[in-house]
């Protein structure tokens, strides 16, 4: 198979799709692998080191999409990358369908096969290609959070730790899956007074057992929703429903009632945030006030730290790459479930159920392959 990764376009994206050693390996197992020109420098990956391990170096992102079977990226095709997709071409990223309706009107008229990343399930319900980027998210939540909690990026200018003397931030987590418990073990370890809430009592009851003193476990119900959120310095959505849109947990009325100058970090924007009021943002231009309430929204956290996060990133998705370019995506999502589980549109038909029932459109079967 003829394997091609092109540049990542999207704003201050850095991170690639392949690594050298992923390369290496494809070729290896025969299989053609093309990369656009500087598509691995924000990685430390550069077009030596891939010429080295015998990938074919690109200066055109449109020879690779014209030649290419397979594409590996990191995001999600951008309207420029769309217009170049062939019917048939197998499409290997983060989609993030839920949360973009005319992303996915447009990959459904191309034709394309689309796999996404973040559906991609093992029958014990973890998501392993989306934890990686979540471990990331989660710990730099508190890194930007802690940023803008200072007074020149309009917070209220607190110091998460706080000093002796004088109180500690009060950081308070929407969610205690992997990105909540990564946010609230970093926000633990500065010295925060953290608070995670979660809907499930068994996860609430292992993360009361693993965290610090310094981190309080409650119930996620509207009542306590409200509480917490009126008290928070720093407020971190971390809510996940795999495939599907991120439910609405706090309110514009509610955001109106927090602190002037607290700071929102709504990781689950990637799937249409988990906070009324937010809205995308990019590294670019990060940051937006709501009633004085400072809002961090970047839809790819993790591709600020491009060279962890494309090793990180790598370890977990190159397998599925091998298995897919080996066998073909209809083999592989019918030998292995977790890559049918990946599997969101082909050829316009829908196959992943949550997309399905979110824009009303009949599910497609495997056996309809």
């Amino acid at each position: 198979m003829i394997v091609g990764v092109p540049k990542e376009i999207k704003d201050h994206e850095y991170r690639v799709g392949l690594l050298p050693v992923n390369c290496e390996a494809l070729v290896n197992a025969g299989h053609t692998v093309l990369i656009e020109q500087h598509a691995g420098d924000g990685s430390g990956a550069f077009d030596t080191d891939y010429r080295d391990v015998g990938a074919t170096v690109l200066r055109s992102a449109k020879e690779i999409y014209r030649r290419a079977d397979m594409l590996v990226k990191v995001k999600e095709p951008q309207p420029a990358e769309v217009k170049l997709l062939r019917p048939g071409q197998v499409v290997f990223t983060y989609f993030h369908f839920a949360a973009d309706r005319p992303l996915f009107d447009a990959v459904a008229r191309s034709g394309i096969v689309a796999i996404a990343y973040e559906t991609i399930q093992l029958p014990d319900g973890t998501l392993p290609l989306l934890t990686p980027m979540s471990e990331i998210a989660g710990r730099m939540a508190v890194h930007e959070g802690a940023k803008y909690l200072e007074e020149p990026m309009m917070g209220r200018g607190l110091l998460l730790a706080g000093v002796p003397g004088v109180a500690p931030a009060k950081v308070v987590i929407l969610g205690g899956g992997v990105v909540g418990s990564n946010a609230a073990k970093m926000a633990a370890g500065l010295g925060a007074d953290v608070t995670i809430l979660d809907i499930s009592l068994p996860r609430l009851r292992y993360l009361d057992d693993v965290m610090p003193k310094n981190v309080k476990t409650l119930m996620s119900d509207a009542h306590n929703i409200r509480d917490q959120v009126r008290q928070a310095d720093l407020l971190i959505g971390a809510v996940l429903r795999a495939g599907a849109r991120a439910p609405m947990l706090v309110s514009r009325q509610l955001v109106r009632q927090m602190k002037r100058g607290a700071v929102i970090v709504d990781v689950a924007i990637d799937q249409g945030g988990c906070i009324e009021t937010s809205k995308p943002t990019t590294h670019g231009d990060p940051t937006y006030l709501v009633d004085g309430v400072v809002h961090y929204c970047v839809t790819n956290m993790p591709g600020a730290v491009a060279r962890t996060s494309t090793l990180a990133l790598t370890n977990a998705t190159f397998p599925y790459v091998l298995e897919i370019a080996t066998k073909g995506y209809r083999r592989a999502a019918n030998e292995n479930p977790a890559v049918a589980a990946g599997l969101n549109v082909v050829s316009g038909k829908v196959f992943y159920r949550d997309l399905s029932q979110l824009y009303h459109i009949p599910q497609t079967g495997l056996g309809d392959l």
